[in-house]
């Protein structure tokens, strides 16, 4: 709708048989009270700031603070706006679809942006590098550099949405085990080429763990991905997973069996326990390191040219020394005293 319709509308109303009440009005004097304002000159940049996305608040933050850490030039926050989000979505497809071998369909080809229809109730964790980009005019302009989508189960039922992860794997024994428990998905993490480092592993997961202790997160989950769609190129790594690291039977999570792919394909006794180790990708590392476990079967996602595996982690299991090196949280009540009644075991090698 456009605005200049507004007008054309309004003087409609005071035409024909409409006209000669008009006058006898006009003949009258109004009172002071009743008289119309004064119309104020628009100013140009305020009308530009509300159209514009970057002013567009489409996110609340639920009460985080607007930074969530800083190292430096690199800040992790919150998206709030529509700008941050398409941000993200632009460099999701540098990642995925430029640098891996993800087959983008129309919408993402034409967008350049990997947009899909969780972005719209999820949040979404960026690190900014504030001194990444000058612009033709000599500007310096903070973009955009890695990222992290949430979601929450609350969330998730909220708007009557399944869990993104659902759609690879039977998430209801978890679900059925875990009842009542605070849910927290994580999915399509990336990093831009040059900043994959330390510092921006330690940014997300400082901002990862104050969203999950602002939130009271009890568990967290998602996939994580080896690249390339030859399952046998990470036989070895896969294989140590499922005999070291595999969920309890209790709540164990499983590949759907129209495209399970099976890790146990080398025997524990056979396994290079150094080399299953280096093939790991960095972030599954991470993972292990925080006390995760890994539900059975792999499965092919071609779209993204991945093999996924299934990443589970409970909160109150995660080693304090990782809590209190990112996010200082070792001694929280919100944390420790979250699942006092989730008795599903530690491990099941």
């Amino acid at each position: 709708m456009k605005s200049s319709q507004g007008p054309d509308k309004g003087t409609a109303l005071f035409s024909g048989r409409h006209a000669s009440m008009v006058d006898m009005v006009a003949d009258k004097a109004v009172p002071a009270s009743l008289e119309a304002p004064h119309p104020q000159p628009l100013n140009p940049l305020r009308v530009m700031a509300r159209l514009s996305p970057r002013h567009d608040i489409v996110r609340d933050g639920g009460g985080m603070p607007q930074s969530l850490g800083r190292i430096g030039t690199l800040e992790v926050r919150l998206a709030r706006t529509r700008q941050d989000i398409r941000r993200a979505q632009r460099l999701r497809f540098k990642v995925f679809f430029k640098e891996m071998s993800a087959t983008p369909d129309a919408r993402a080809f034409v967008s350049r942006r990997d947009i899909d229809p969780y972005d719209r109730i999820c949040d979404h964790l960026i690190v900014i590098d504030h001194a990444g980009k000058i612009s033709r005019f000599g500007k310096v302009r903070p973009k955009v550099v890695g990222t992290y989508r949430l979601l929450r189960g609350d969330v998730a039922a909220a708007h009557g949405s399944d869990f993104y992860t659902a759609g690879e794997y039977d998430l209801a024994p978890m679900l059925a085990a875990f009842s009542g428990a605070r849910m927290l998905e994580l999915g399509r993490s990336c990093v831009l080429k040059p900043y994959r480092g330390k510092r921006i592993v330690d940014l997300l997961w400082q901002g990862l763990l104050a969203y999950i202790r602002h939130h009271r997160v009890e568990l967290v989950f998602g996939c994580a991905s080896f690249e390339g769609v030859a399952p046998r190129q990470h036989a070895e790594a896969l294989a140590f997973l499922h005999h070291t690291a595999l969920m309890p039977e209790a709540g164990r999570v499983k590949a759907h069996p129209w495209n399970n792919v099976p890790m146990h394909g080398l025997e524990k006794d056979t396994l290079d326990i150094k080399r299953a180790l280096k093939a790991l990708p960095p972030l599954i590392k991470g993972y292990m390191r925080l006390g995760a476990r890994f539900g059975e079967g792999a499965v092919i996602d071609r779209a993204f040219g991945t093999t996924d595996v299934f990443v589970m982690m409970r909160v109150d299991a995660i080693d304090a020394r990782y809590l209190n090196h990112y996010g200082d949280m070792a001694g929280d009540p919100a944390i420790s005293a979250s699942m006092p009644s989730l008795k599903l075991g530690q491990t099941n090698s």
